[in-house]
């Protein structure tokens, strides 16, 4: 079992770094592996709406990491993402790695427990924080909770250790993501998933 950890920060050993690791720790302790992926300072394209990825596992564009996380999600048990708070929302490169990552391909996600977690100085995480778990929601995948908020407070690594609830809420996280992938695992012998519907779409606006 493995649970993906995709760190959307700028920083590769920062504060959400640091948040996600201690997610990450109990997760292991379970027994169960985490693989952390950063999505790096490079250029991130948007999405595009070109179509190309429908019916496959890739995007179009192949210049940053968007293919690999795609590659290690469909592979993993659960998902864990991480992001700084900017003016009260998500990192903009990280929204563009995860449009291009879960559009037109969601579907094998299904299923996988995920998880927020988010950072910010003083506000704005739960703006960010419910921003991240749309994607889960439109995916049909299963969100993992904590104890309060996912959310941790500091500009360096130092204060967010020295924010006691937010790790006590990042172990907390930890432990219930693995104790629902293992008990998806258990149950999916006897009860797999629901067999999904011809999907309909419907438009709010028509041509006359």
């Amino acid at each position: 079992m493995n649970v993906l950890m995709i760190n959307g920060s700028p920083h590769e050993n920062g504060c959400v770094y640091t948040s996600l690791s201690e997610v990450a720790k109990e997760i292991e302790k379970a027994g169960i592996e985490t693989t952390m992926l950063h999505i790096g300072t490079q250029p991130i394209y948007g999405c595009s709406a070109c179509g190309a990825c429908r019916g496959g596992t890739r995007c179009a564009y192949d210049t940053d990491r968007v293919n690999e996380a795609i590659e290690l999600l469909i592979k993993a048990d659960g998902l864990v993402i991480g992001s700084p708070v900017y003016y009260a929302g998500a990192n903009g490169a990280l929204c563009a790695f995860l449009d291009r990552m879960f559009y037109g391909k969601a579907a094998n996600y299904a299923y996988k427990p995920a998880a927020a977690i988010v950072n910010c100085r003083r506000g704005g995480a739960a703006s960010a924080h419910d921003r991240l778990n749309k994607y889960f929601t439109i995916s049909n995948m299963p969100v993992v909770p904590s104890q309060y908020w996912n959310a941790t407070h500091g500009t360096t690594v130092e204060e967010v250790l020295q924010d006691l609830e937010g790790m006590q809420i990042m172990r907390t996280l930890g432990r219930n993501m693995a104790w629902m992938i293992k008990n998806i695992a258990i149950g999916a012998k006897d009860n797999p998933p629901p067999t999904p519907e011809q999907r309909i779409g419907t438009n709010f606006i028509r041509k006359t």
